[in-house]
């Protein structure tokens, strides 16, 4: 007994804060995943000066860490529920720096490219754990406050990916880039063994042929959408990934209807809330994506401004979400997150909308202000309550596949949303000159913008707070508890 005692005095002086920990250890670990999305598109000019390649070598830069992120985010998220999410966090968090290293001492652009894509194996690991810990860590009456925090620190991130990246890039080099990660997840390792409690899933084993089905349909397709643009719609081997992606997805679908313990069950998407903020997020991601990654190449092409002047003068966009976002989080714990995701899908819509209407080659920075703040609190009102919803729409134990495969979609709505605002541009305009681009670029923010409106629509179909709280008090009365050893052991 004496000893159960101090055992559990030890537990609770080492989880003392936990709940402060959890949250600053998760959102500095999605922060370093989430920024490597497109923190090297400002750094392609630099790093082909020193390392050389070509054009084809300079994307791969890119898509080798999305391609790695995005197919094996479900796995990653299925390892931690089986093997202990705190172990594989910790596993993912040191191959993403070590890797982040190797990047940074590259000798050439192949060896580079082979760091930044066992850079996306270790984001895919740990990224989707991040919330399922944090969800452990904080008492549900302040989740969504917690989730506001670690959404507006991640879509900062998304944002100000070509900032930090463009800024690092001209005023240091473009090696640092890649070394800001390593000190980060330096600190990061010992405080996440000491602070954060270790927790599982279901415990059920891994589901290999459903893994095998959907990495490889994921892989297929985000290879053909980032391929697309590059080579060509209607090039065999991009039209080969796309058809075969898809045939592998439909059958990892067919496949979840029956297998006995499958790793993404399908009947999850029979809950309007789980359909729906997915449905909501895929398409987030694509208006957003796309067009951040349009607008910070007019910013610096046509109205001429450097890396670093792009990424100040969009911060009313990108620095929203540190502003709005915990608020965003607040309100959704009192009045239900869909009101507050819908509110801001049609802001971000509204804020794109306008910025299609008034482009032009001499757009001056009063004239863009409005469509940045409006897009800004926009997309600061969808990142908090998203998360809560995501994760309030399974049951504990399912809590960190929900987490993968939401973060899966994310990332294919990324891949997906800059290959159509790519192909549209290059349709309607091109590079040749400032009405050129131009030309190109408002189609693609309308796109942007009805595509981001649609989101709102899907988010709109998520259940009120009235309507889901009794099916979800029923799930949680039959749900067992989830299993959790003290973070000392």
């Amino acid at each position: 007994m004496p000893q159960q005692r101090s055992e559990q005095t030890e537990q609770q002086s080492t989880r003392r804060g936990g709940t402060v920990w959890a949250l600053v250890i998760t959102s500095v670990a999605g922060f370093m995943a989430s920024l490597d999305n497109l923190v090297v598109t400002t750094a392609l000019p630099s790093i082909r000066r020193d390392l050389g390649g070509a054009l084809n070598d300079l994307e791969w830069t890119v898509s080798a860490y999305t391609l790695t992120f995005a197919v094996l985010l479900m796995f990653g998220a299925a390892l931690g529920d089986r093997f202990g999410r705190r172990r594989l966090f910790l596993a993912g968090l040191t191959v993403f720096t070590g890797a982040s290293a190797a990047a940074a001492m590259a000798p050439g652009i192949g060896s580079l490219i082979a760091a930044r894509a066992v850079q996306g194996v270790g984001a895919a690991v740990m990224m989707p754990l991040t919330l399922t810990l944090l969800t452990a860590a904080v008492p549900a009456a302040k989740r969504g406050m917690a989730y506001g925090i670690w959404g507006a620190v991640n879509g900062l991130a998304v944002a100000s990916g070509p900032l930090i990246g463009g800024s690092l890039t001209e005023h240091v080099s473009w090696h640092w880039i890649f070394w800001l990660n390593v000190p980060l997840g330096v600190a990061l390792l010992p405080l996440a063994r000491l602070r954060l409690a270790e927790s599982y899933g279901t415990g059920a084993p891994l589901d290999l042929p459903g893994t095998l089905l959907a990495s490889g349909g994921l892989f297929g397709i985000v290879y053909g959408l980032v391929r697309g643009p590059a080579d060509g719609w209607t090039d065999t081997v991009v039209l080969t990934a796309l058809f075969a992606g898809s045939a592998l997805l439909a059958g990892f679908v067919l496949y979840s209807t029956r297998a006995k313990n499958p790793m993404l069950p399908m009947r999850l998407f029979r809950s309007r809330a789980f359909a729906g903020i997915n449905a909501a997020s895929l398409l987030m991601f694509v208006g957003m994506f796309g067009s951040i990654f349009l607008l910070s190449q007019y910013m610096q092409g046509v109205l001429g401004y450097s890396p670093t002047e792009a990424g100040f003068r969009m911060l009313p966009w990108t620095g929203m979400p540190m502003l709005v976002a915990p608020v965003a989080g607040i309100l959704s714990d009192r009045i239900g997150g869909r009101p507050v995701v819908a509110t801001g899908l049609f802001f971000q819509a509204v804020g794109l909308g306008y910025m299609a209407s008034v482009v032009s080659a001499d757009l001056s920075y009063a004239a863009q202000l409005p469509g940045l703040i409006i897009s800004g609190i926009g997309m600061a009102l969808y990142f908090a309550p998203a998360a809560n919803l995501v994760m309030s729409s399974v049951r504990p134990q399912e809590q960190g596949i929900a987490s993968g495969a939401n973060n899966a979609l994310r990332e294919v709505g990324g891949a997906l949303g800059i290959a159509v605002m790519s192909s549209i541009f290059s349709a309607q305009g091109g590079y040749e000159s400032a009405q050129n681009f131009v030309d190109g670029l408002k189609p693609a923010l309308v796109t942007g913008s009805g595509v981001v409106a649609l989101a709102g629509a899907a988010a709109l179909l998520i259940p009120s707070r009235r309507r889901a709280a009794a099916p979800a008090a029923s799930v949680a009365e039959q749900a067992p508890a989830p299993v959790v050893e003290a973070a000392s052991r």
